[in-house]
């Protein structure tokens, strides 16, 4: 049985978090981004890095519209309850389960010369787990942002999506994004292009 939710991240999470954009980046950018930048992206140079940037963000954030939030899971084992018996198994309810980080989202005004960072926030990072994905845990991240986000008067979000991440383009088309025409391209040992995704997020 599985307890699952959204909260804001905390110091103790900087490690899951880092590991968790490690994982969900290696499964789901190594169909269309070029090995060596992938490797660069992922390895443990790399990591050591962005750990140290996700713990400035959680700990020491530029602005308080700088935000992570973690999609966290509980599991408990009630297959193993009939042996504990009665009051074995009040006790092991009584004892809520450790939670497990399975997802990460962060937002923060835009900053794209184009657009108002005091109306238009971007979504800088969605991502879960690759063994923990198609159960829920992006929609309630991406929910939970915009829900932050309309709480602080903010009534657009953009994101920058790789061009052929094409799961990651269906997910936000199907919860009403579209491209708005800006793109950019990134020189990745050969030209890696990137679009950009708008919704409005008034109520």
């Amino acid at each position: 049985m599985a307890d699952v939710g959204v909260r804001a991240a905390r110091h103790e999470d900087v490690a899951a978090v880092t590991r968790t954009q490690i994982r969900a980046w290696r499964f789901g950018y190594r169909e269309f981004l070029p090995e060596g930048p992938l490797e660069q992206m992922t390895g443990p140079a790399a990591e050591e890095l962005w750990r140290s940037q996700w713990e400035e963000a959680v700990d020491s954030p530029p602005t308080r519209h700088h935000r992570l939030l973690v999609a966290i899971q509980r599991v408990l084992d009630t297959d193993a309850f009939p042996a504990l018996g009665p009051g074995g198994i009040a006790a092991a309810e009584a004892m809520p389960p450790p939670e497990k980080v399975v997802g990460l989202a962060s937002s923060a005004p835009a900053e794209d010369p184009d657009t108002d960072p005091t109306v238009t926030a971007e979504l800088l990072s969605l991502l879960v787990d690759p063994d923990h994905i198609r159960r829920g845990h992006g929609s309630r991240l991406l929910h939970a942002t915009v829900d932050h986000l309309r709480e602080d008067d903010f009534t657009m979000l953009i994101a920058w999506v790789f061009a052929d991440n094409h799961a990651m383009l269906a997910f936000l088309e199907s919860s009403g994004w579209g491209e708005d025409g800006a793109e950019r391209v990134l020189d990745m040992g050969r030209p890696v292009r990137m679009v950009r995704m708008a919704t409005d997020i008034r109520p």
